[in-house]
C-alpha cells in the first residue's frame, strides 16, 4: 500500500539502546525495539492502533504501549514516536513515520533533496551550503548513500517491476548513484500510475519504507511492501 496513512513495513534492530552524543546529523539516541514505518498522519496511525489494523511481522495485532523518547528531526519536527506491543510475540515496537530514516537528524525529504542534488552534479559543499546543514553531515549522506547505490538500484528495479510491469527502461545516467536516485523516482511514479492515491508519499518516504528506514544505513535490507 502507498498512501501516506497506510504503507507500513518494518525492520529490527537487536541489543539494547546505544547513545551518540556529539555525533553531527544523527539521533542522539538509537531505537531500542524493532521498527515499523508508519505514515505521517498520527492521528490516522492512533485510529489504525485503536481498530486493531496494525499488525506485527508475526501477524499478531498491535497495541498502544507508550511512547519512545521524543526527538527532534530537522525538516519535520519534534516527534514523540508511539510504541505499540504484539499481542501474540508480546515484542514492542516503534512507530516511526516514513518521513524519518533510523539515527538520522533530518527527514528523509531533506536527505533526499541532497541526494537528488548529488545527482545533479552538484558537490556536498554546494549541497551542505543550499539546505544550511554542516558540511561533514550532508558528505556523510552522500558516502552512506554511495555504498549501497548498486543494492538501491537493483531492489527498487525489482520493486518498479512489481508496480508497473509494462514500465519502459528508465534513463541512464554516467554514474551509479544517479541511476539509484532515477529507480527510486520511477517507483514514485508508477506508484501513483497504478494506485492514484491523491497525497501519495513523496519517493523518498517511500525509500524509507522500501528500505525500512535503512535508506543511508550499513547492512541496507528491504522489504517488498504490499502493492495489492
Amino acid at each position: 500500500m502507498v498512501c501516506d496513512d497506510n504503507l507500513i513495513t518494518f525492520c529490527r534492530r537487536n541489543g539494547p539502546p546505544r547513545s551518540l552524543p556529539g555525533r553531527e546529523g544523527r539521533s542522539l539516541v538509537l531505537m531500542e525495539a524493532p521498527v515499523i514505518m508508519v505514515g505521517t498522519d498520527s492521528v490516522e496511525v492512533e485510529r489504525r492502533l485503536s481498530a486493531g489494523e496494525l499488525a506485527c511481522p508475526c501477524g499478531g495485532e498491535l497495541a498502544r504501549w507508550g511512547y519512545a523518547r521524543a526527538r527532534t528531526v530537522r525538516g519535520v519536527g519534534v516527534l514523540r514516536p508511539r510504541r505499540a506491543r504484539c499481542g501474540r510475540c508480546a515484542v514492542t515496537h516503534v512507530l516511526l513515520m516514513v518521513s524519518c530514516l533510523l539515527r538520522r537528524a533530518d527527514g528523509v525529504d531533506v536527505i533526499g533533496a541532497a541526494l537528488r542534488w548529488k545527482a545533479a552534479g552538484a558537490g556536498h559543499r554546494r549541497i551542505a551550503e543550499r539546505l544550511g546543514r554542516p558540511v561533514a553531515t550532508v558528505r556523510g549522506w552522500l558516502r552512506g548513500f554511495a555504498r549501497h547505490a548498486q543494492g538501491v538500484c537493483s531492489a527498487f528495479t525489482a520493486l518498479l517491476v512489481r508496480l508497473d510491469p509494462l514500465t519502459g527502461p528508465l534513463p541512464s545516467h554516467p554514474s551509479l548513484f544517479a541511476d539509484a536516485v532515477e529507480v527510486i523516482g520511477g517507483c514514485a511514479a508508477a506508484a501513483r500510475r497504478r494506485l492514484g492515491v491523491v497525497g501519495a508519499v513523496s519517493p523518498w518516504q517511500l525509500a524509507a519504507a522500501f528500505t525500512n528506514g535503512r535508506l543511508l544505513a550499513a547492512g541496507l535490507t528491504v522489504e517488498l511492501i504490499n502493492t495489492n
